[in-house]
């Protein structure tokens, strides 16, 4: 799971990787920065509020220098480093903030370095990955941090959320508390839950958009549809 700031993840899909942690996967965070250029909170400030958000979704941290908060741009070298995690840590699935560009500049290059970075994890003859085993991801899925990075003219994938997961969210987004006096992120990520859920027929959902097809060895693996209610 990739974000460029130490919020993005709780933020934009939380509520998904609490319910996957619940169900026994292991959940690893990687954030590209430490918030810097932030407006609000200091560096410290900011990982300390990641590490305790991240022990209320049950998942490990970990930070990476890209360049640093508003300087992450979409580089071969920072696609390598992502890829070198994918390679260590070995993930089916990577999650990252999807590619779009009318958002922080950040959000859509770590989204476009984590796209290149599954392609390299692959590749057995690159040399600046030679020492470690390749790897080949079962999928990736890209996740908006808000309504305006969602891609346009694509039908999500909705991840329903139970009432437990989503008082679990609110408390790991809520950790951030350095930015909720920019705005209350908290209020504005549940209301877009509680709008996707009202699509599926369900109280709150999350949407996730996969970079590649999505394969299916049987219809009985579809749990349903956003009309069927």
């Amino acid at each position: 799971m990739f974000g460029a700031h130490p919020d993005d993840v709780e933020f934009g899909i939380g509520g998904v990787l609490i319910a996957e942690a619940d169900r026994g996967r292991p959940v690893h965070v990687v954030v590209g920065s430490r918030g810097e250029a932030g407006t609000n909170g200091t560096p410290e400030q900011r990982e300390a509020e990641a590490r305790a958000a991240a022990d209320l979704m049950g998942a490990s941290l970990e930070f990476i220098d890209l360049g640093g908060d508003a300087n992450i741009e979409n580089t071969r070298a920072g696609a390598r480093q992502l890829a070198g995690l994918i390679r260590r840590h070995r993930p089916a699935v990577v999650m990252a903030p999807t590619p779009e560009p009318n958002q922080h500049p950040d959000h859509a290059a770590i989204g476009e370095m984590a796209r290149d970075a599954t392609r390299l994890a692959r590749y057995g003859g690159l040399a600046a990955l030679r020492d470690q085993p390749r790897h080949a991801i079962e999928q990736l899925l890209f996740y908006p941090i808000g309504a305006d990075a969602a891609p346009r003219g694509l039908q999500p994938i909705l991840y329903p959320l139970s009432a437990a997961v989503v008082t679990r969210w609110q408390q790991a987004m809520a950790a951030h508390a350095s930015q909720l006096q920019t705005r209350n992120y908290v209020d504005h990520q549940l209301a877009r839950a509680a709008l996707l859920g009202q699509r599926a027929g369900v109280g709150h959902a999350l949407e996730l958009f996969p970079n590649d097809p999505l394969l299916i060895g049987s219809l009985d693996q579809i749990d349903g549809a956003s009309r069927h209610f």
